[in-house]
């Protein structure tokens, strides 16, 4: 089959996605496997072998992530039903008062975003952020804006999340990578946004409460009153501790130059690793929750798990069909040998993010979606194929707006009109993803590490 007709075929399948999506409204899931089916049997693979493809597609990637998702989703679970998420931000609030503690929630909405989903970091911290923003007579958009930074960026980049995880499974390479590239880019970029976002709130005119608020939030309801809280370490001990395992495995063979015991090799492998943290906040909260309380929040999250374990794998399924097709020779042969070829996938890769961001709402399914296309020309970009994955994560979070469900979480709970919440989130969302991409764009060139 020639490349052109495979070529439409893939712009095709991605319409079918799309279409089905924002026109009947069709979950991703469906749709996805609906695009791999017409995928694989329009590209002759016929009808077993596409199934065959599907599966495999499935399998394979649930394999690679399907536990440590699911822990990580628990653990999450856990630290913000015990109020664990919720000690550890005011533990650093009190640590920057005043003037800085716009950035120190938006650190906070970073550190409790990698083990906890973005709208319930938001819902944790926006009472503490109105409760400062009173005290310190800042508007409410300073600390609201740099939520949904923290939280975006870390939620984004940083694994135990899904989508960089699913990274490292979908492009074939050790987790460390992005563990270390993603916290690195994703801090990077949030301090630049929150930056960025200071800047523009501090000139008159931008932020215009009349047009940009709704009058609505109640500020004194709104203010947390609960003080019966954990100690912050119950949830610093389970976030750091699955993080330090991999890194520690990763890095013993460069610092002894051997390999590492059994032991290491096991408790750094990213199922075990999470599972240890998972295990620690069980041992921590258990005195306060009871068996009763932490396994009704572990079953609370299963039903997170599982919607974001079926759109993860119905990507890696349709990526697998594509792979299947070889367009990845195609894509290949279409793009320049060297240094240009490079920025050339790169940007491939951020727009394909880009394209399904904006169109369908979903970060989860840009970024998964555009990882799994630009797979098979990954081992050909000249550069790690970490890069690949920043930028797919860039460009799958890039420009959230109306249609996506943080958008609205921001703008509803910040008190903040539709045009506020374009500001607040939108905006940010541009600044954020849009640097984070830039760096990828950077580190693969001074720093390719082929």
């Amino acid at each position: 089959m020639s490349g052109i007709t495979l070529a439409v075929n893939l712009a095709i399948s991605i319409a079918i996605i799309l279409f089905l999506v924002l026109k009947f409204k069709i979950n991703p899931v469906i749709s996805m496997i609906l695009a791999s089916l017409y995928m694989g049997i329009s590209c002759s693979l016929g009808f077993m072998d596409t199934i065959t493809s599907i599966n495999s597609g499935f399998g394979s990637l649930m394999t690679g992530i399907g536990f440590p998702i699911g822990f990580g989703i628990m653990m999450g679970q856990i630290l913000e039903d015990s109020g664990a998420a919720e000690s550890l931000a005011k533990s650093i609030l009190k640590a920057f008062p005043g003037k800085k503690a716009p950035w120190a929630l938006g650190l906070t909405a970073f550190l409790l975003s990698i083990p906890v989903f973005f709208d319930v970091t938001f819902v944790i911290l926006i009472p503490l952020g109105i409760a400062v923003a009173k005290e310190t007579k800042q508007p409410l958009a300073y600390f609201a804006g740099a939520i949904a930074i923290g939280g975006v960026s870390s939620q984004t980049f940083v694994p135990p999340t899904p989508n960089p995880l699913a990274a490292a499974t979908i492009l074939d390479f050790d987790l460390s990578y992005i563990i270390i590239a993603g916290t690195i880019v994703g801090l990077a970029a949030a301090v630049f946004s929150m930056f960025v976002w200071f800047r523009m709130l501090d000139r008159p005119g931008f932020w215009d409460p009349n047009k940009d608020e709704t009058g609505l939030l109640d500020m004194d309801a709104a203010v947390v009153h609960r003080v019966d809280l954990p100690s912050p370490w119950a949830a610093v001990i389970p976030i750091c501790l699955p993080v330090l395992a991999i890194l520690i495995g990763s890095f013993w063979p460069v610092v002894t130059g051997s390999d590492a015991p059994v032991v290491i090799q096991f408790i750094s492998q990213k199922t075990i690793a999470i599972l240890l943290g998972l295990l620690a906040a069980y041992i921590i909260l258990l005195k306060r929750m009871g068996w009763s309380g932490l396994n009704e929040s572990v079953s609370k999250s299963l039903k997170q798990a599982g919607v974001v374990l079926l759109i993860t794998g119905a990507g890696g399924a349709f990526g697998a069909v594509i792979q299947a097709t070889n367009i990845g020779e195609v894509l290949i042969a279409g793009l320049t040998e060297g240094q240009s070829s490079t920025m050339l996938i790169l940007c491939l890769t951020f727009g394909i993010g880009v394209l399904f961001r904006v169109a369908q709402g979903s970060g989860t399914v840009a970024s998964i979606t555009a990882m799994t296309i630009m797979a098979s020309v990954a081992p050909s970009a000249g550069c790690h194929p970490v890069y690949i994955a920043l930028a797919a994560l860039a460009g799958g979070n890039f420009i959230g707006h109306v249609n996506d469900s943080g958008f609205w979480v921001v703008t509803n709970l910040s008190g903040a009109s539709v045009t506020g919440g374009l500001k607040t989130y939108t905006w940010n969302t541009i600044t954020l993803a849009g640097m984070a991409f830039i760096l990828s764009l950077v580190g693969a060139t001074v720093l390719p590490m082929v």
